[in-house]
């Protein structure tokens, strides 16, 4: 018997050996092919496969095809059939409602309209994932908790935000023009004045000519855009501001708007301030800057040593484009540019639990660690691949676009997110030194994400008015006084009801 036991015990260890081997060798085959499983992913609940349909908005160039290597690491990471629905970004919100009438909505997908989301959010249409999301550390780790609250009801998660830069706009200026006029770097608003006008006057580009200009702006169809730097110092709010435990919109701030307008009237008649603004749509004033035009403008810091200062050394070699701080106003206000995003990616609400979990766990490893280097950067060995100390971009990042998933879906929240694995230390410094450098300006909007139901209906009509007739005080065509007529004329047609709703949303979510 004892002879027999030991034989039986020989056997077992053989076996034991034999499936652990089994078991290295699958896992090794499985690194081998770009996809490293998570341990215990069986017990996550991903031992079925199942049919996940994730819908878009898409800018230039469109989505990916099924057969895409991201797609195809995605669904055997997650063991699901992924089926991406790319929709162009312009024709998003009309592909929502015609979801919406059929209610037929895809399992995860965008909002990016904060109105659209309210509506929808109140009928029901969005998973509450707040008594899920203590089980995905990654997204709980990685996603600010005010963030995460914007726009939710008091204990409720409708939808996870997705991240936009805050200061994706940020001031910049001629430091090449400075030099050759012997200037200072400006840092009160009538010091930016005072170099706008001698950029425009004492010919920086050495042409001959008098045919640059000192600063720029665009004007929308609710808004005028490009001086946010200008707006906050002059005591404007971003939007909304608090005052007194209620929420103010910019739109009734008459003695600011009125002190900007002759101000901006004055550079307007001195041909200080570009005299086609009326007309510029909102990146005008950058491409003046990358055309050797402009002498300051809000810039993308992501994009200014990739795109706006080698366009511009093309036609002027020596050029150079610096970080300038906003110019601080007569009582000290000092404001960047300052985008506070409402996108959400949300759940459908009819997704059975095990779908519910599935998709979280996409999401989740999308935040995490390996997940971000993945969406920023693509496969190693297809889209990139390690040299050394070093990393090497590969054709395919090109081609295949692995990054647009973090780009037009879900990112961690950072601000370099289009720093990749194989750019320099010494250019992810530069472009860190943007985003770090402005944060003590952060201009905030208190009511970011709030849409009343009178602004859903009346409130571009309402702003549209008003634009046009500050736009008509700084060229010259109304007196300075029609700004306080064209304000009334703003509440009475309906901004008083905004006024009241948006507050009563505000006390409502705080």
């Amino acid at each position: 018997m004892k002879k027999l036991f030991m034989a039986l015990l020989a056997v077992a260890l053989f076996l034991v050996g034999v499936i652990g081997c089994g078991d290295k060798a699958n896992e090794g085959e499985k690194q081998a092919n770009g996809v490293i499983q998570q341990p215990g992913s069986a017990d996550k609940g991903m031992s079925e496969k199942l049919d996940i349909t994730m819908m878009v908005s898409t800018a230039a160039g469109g989505g990916w095809s099924d057969d895409h290597p991201m797609v195809k690491l995605l669904n055997e990471k997650f063991n699901i059939n992924l089926k991406f629905q790319w929709v162009p970004g312009d024709s998003y919100k009309e592909k929502l409602n015609v979801l919406a009438a059929s209610n037929n909505f895809p399992d995860v997908f965008q909002i990016w309209d904060a109105s659209m989301y309210s509506k929808w959010m109140n009928k029901g249409v969005f998973l509450d994932l707040e008594p899920l999301l203590k089980d995905y550390p990654n997204i709980m780790n990685n996603v600010p908790n005010e963030a995460m609250k914007m726009m939710n009801p008091k204990g409720k998660v409708y939808g996870l935000p997705m991240y936009a830069p805050a200061f994706r706009s940020n001031l910049a200026i001629r430091q090449d023009w400075l030099d050759k006029l012997s200037l200072q770097m400006p840092t009160t608003v009538d010091q930016f004045y005072d170099t706008a006008k001698a950029f425009v006057e004492q010919d920086p580009d050495g042409n001959g000519k008098k045919d640059t200009i000192g600063f720029s702006m665009s004007v929308g169809t609710t808004s005028i855009g490009g001086i946010d730097y200008l707006k906050g110092a002059f005591g404007l709010a971003n939007n909304w501001k608090l005052e007194d435990g209620k929420l103010v919109p910019q739109q009734v701030q008459a003695t600011e708007w009125k002190a900007l307008a002759e101000f901006l009237h004055k550079a307007y008649v001195e041909g200080v301030l570009d005299k086609d603004f009326p007309v510029n749509k909102d990146r005008d004033p950058w491409n003046k800057l990358e055309a050797n035009t402009l002498g300051m403008a809000e810039v993308n810091p992501n994009e200014v040593y990739t795109q706006s200062l080698p366009t511009l050394q093309k036609l002027a070699p020596t050029a150079d484009i610096v970080q300038l701080d906003p110019p601080k106003g007569s009582t000290g206000l000092q404001f960047a540019n300052t985008v506070t995003s409402t996108a959400k990616i949300v759940l459908n609400s009819k997704l059975e639990e095990k779908k519910q979990q599935r998709v979280l766990q996409v999401l989740d490893y999308i935040f995490s660690d390996e997940g971000f280097i993945l969406t920023k950067n693509g496969i190693e060995g297809v889209h990139y691949q390690k040299d050394g100390d070093k990393y090497v971009k590969l054709d395919k990042f090109d081609t295949d676009r692995p990054q647009i998933l973090s780009t037009w879906f879900i990112r961690r929240f950072d601000p370099g997110i289009q720093i990749r694995l194989w750019d320099s230390k010494e250019y992810a410094d530069k472009v860190m030194a943007w985003f770090n450098n402005t944060e003590k300006y952060r201009w905030t909007d208190p009511a970011a994400g709030l849409v009343s139901e009178t602004a859903s209906k009346l409130g571009a009509q309402i702003d549209q008015k008003l634009v046009t007739a500050i736009v008509n005080v700084i060229v010259g065509r109304e007196p300075i006084e029609s700004i306080d007529q064209a304000i009334q004329a703003w509440r009475t047609g309906g901004g008083d009801k905004i006024i009241e709703e948006t507050n009563a949303i505000y006390a409502e979510l705080n």
